[in-house]
């Protein structure tokens, strides 16, 4: 039988084209934006009516999806919710970010989870959990959000063009939601059994480590493929018994081969006691924990078990080289050097000091990008040999900003991060960000402190292909999305990613450098 909202135009503006998920929750619907010129979207349309309770309910909705709107565009870890409605029916619905990948039970399925792909799942897991249950502020007050359903089918892992392995959290606020519209607790009890802490059983008021015990029911199947409870009957009553009197399995029980540190176990095991007051009681000690393992444990690059479906966009770290000149553009590009030593200074309105920016030059008519860097003299020199590597990092939300990476690097000397934060609501970061996209290239210009009257070396940088058109689309995105927040939020979340992946990019440099000096004539 054909799905009669296939087709659908919801709300004069999306499209239904196709039902991509169903569960207790409710149905999820592939959708196009109309308003957008078809740009991909995920509808879903909870499992209730609010036609009971009409304006209660509708109320209720309404500030439920306005958190978790806000949550999306606090937490990269966290599905973006762009939209949400009732429609005639009177079935509420929310507009999500759609993603392509696979939820976490599919992946639990399929491998074993490697200790480090393991760690750096549960940190992002952590961090988004963490957002929601330090607050959002909604109508002047600090609204602390609980899950109340985190199971591995509510974790999406995605392979992102720019953060690799990227996890998000769905379906945050939808359970207490659907639950506040029934008072028959067990015959409409909407959280998952087998992950359901104590307290949750019982039906009393949740806080956030309710959330920490599913994580550890989750955290011990990641890690052994199977449950640490198990129920004599798939029912409430069996259910509300194991986990109130049953102890939890041991990793050496269920799995007599797994080699794993005794501090993982040890975490995973305190997730999962009974009373709240003996867990770790905020989030953020799960992630001490977490921080302090990988530091042993880090592995230089997290890479999937098996390689991503074609359909998924990847991201690999890659060594931009010298570019050699082959044909008569790249004699072009190379030979233009002369003219920018000749021509170009410092800018006066820039200070004498170790900075990084961006700047367009105008060289044989054609408007180029470029980035301008300051340095002690010696520093530059040791840079004459370098492996350079770029990649840009984007966030669409609370307000749309680029992090533009630079690494330059050569054995000896080691490492020089050259980063910079482009507003993409500004007319020049747009036109930085689309003349990236159309050259593929920039020019790294430096100038010595020593002597800023005229630029001492320049260095060709390439831009991948993948990255020259996420840099296109994310420039087309960004002039028409809106933003009404301090740009200095989005800035604050890419930073923090930028320290988060500075080892795994370390780490490749350090493996992949050559002492072979590169061809200086450009």
């Amino acid at each position: 039988m054909s799905d009669p909202n296939i087709g659908r135009l919801l709300g004069k503006r999306y499209q239904l084209q196709e039902l991509i998920g169903t569960g207790a929750m409710g149905r999820v619907y592939r959708a196009k934006d109309i308003l957008l010129g078809g740009v991909p979207v995920a509808v879903k349309f909870l499992a209730l009516s609010i036609q009971n309770e009409k304006m209660r309910l509708q109320e209720r909705f309404e500030r439920e999806a306005k958190t978790c709107a806000l949550l999306g565009q606090k937490s990269i870890h966290i599905v973006r919710v762009m939209d949400y409605g009732v429609d005639e029916n009177n079935t509420p619905f929310y507009v999500m970010e759609y993603l392509q990948g696979h939820s976490l039970s599919q992946i639990i399925r399929q491998h074993h989870l490697a200790l480090p792909r393991f760690l750096s799942m549960v940190r992002q897991i952590g961090l988004g959990l963490q957002c929601a249950h330090d607050g959002i502020p909604v109508d002047g007050a600090i609204y602390p959000i609980i899950h109340r359903d985190i199971k591995p089918s509510n974790i999406l892992v995605i392979q992102d063009s720019s953060f690799g392995e990227l996890i998000k959290i769905l379906d945050f606020g939808i359970a207490k939601l659907l639950q506040a519209n029934s008072n028959d607790q067990t015959k409409f009890y909407l959280g998952t059994l087998a992950y359901s802490s104590p307290e949750q059983m019982e039906g009393k008021e949740l806080d956030n480590r309710s959330d920490i015990y599913s994580l550890g029911v989750m955290m011990f199947e990641m890690l052994t493929g199977k449950m640490p409870l198990v129920a004599a009957t798939h029912s409430f009553g069996a259910w509300y018994k194991t986990h109130h009197l049953l102890e939890p399995r041991s990793f050496a029980e269920v799995n007599p081969g797994l080699e794993i540190p005794k501090q993982v176990e040890n975490l995973v095991m305190s997730c999962l006691a009974k009373s709240p007051s003996d867990r770790p009681q905020k989030v953020s000690e799960i992630l001490q924990v977490l921080e302090s393992i990988e530091q042993n444990y880090r592995s230089p690059i997290i890479q999937p078990d098996k390689p991503a479906p074609k359909a998924v966009a990847t991201r690999s770290l890659t060594i931009p080289v010298e570019v050699q000149p082959k044909t008569k553009a790249d004699v072009q590009v190379l030979s233009s050097h002369d003219e920018i030593l000749r021509s170009t200074a410092w800018p006066e309105n820039k200070p004498i000091a170790d900075i990084v920016f961006p700047k367009t030059i105008r060289v044989n008519n054609e408007v180029l990008p470029t980035l301008w860097v300051m340095l002690p003299q010696q520093e530059i020199i040791k840079r004459f040999a370098c492996n350079r590597y770029n990649q840009f990092l984007f966030l669409p939300a609370p307000h749309p900003m680029t992090l533009w990476i630079t690494v330059i690097y050569n054995r000896q000397h080691g490492v020089k991060w050259l980063p910079y934060y482009l507003d993409l609501k500004t007319s020049f970061g747009q036109e930085i960000t689309r003349l990236l996209a159309k050259t593929g290239y920039y020019r790294l210009l430096f100038f010595a402190r020593e002597a800023p009257s005229r630029c001492s070396h320049i260095l060709l940088c390439s831009i991948a292909t993948a990255q020259r058109k996420n840099l296109e689309q994310w420039a087309e995105e960004s002039q028409i999305s809106a933003s009404s927040v301090d740009p200095q939020l989005s800035k604050n979340v890419l930073k923090n990613e930028y320290e988060r992946i500075k080892p795994q990019i370390l780490s490749k440099l350090e493996a992949t450098a050559t002492d072979i000096p590169f061809d200086l004539s450009c």
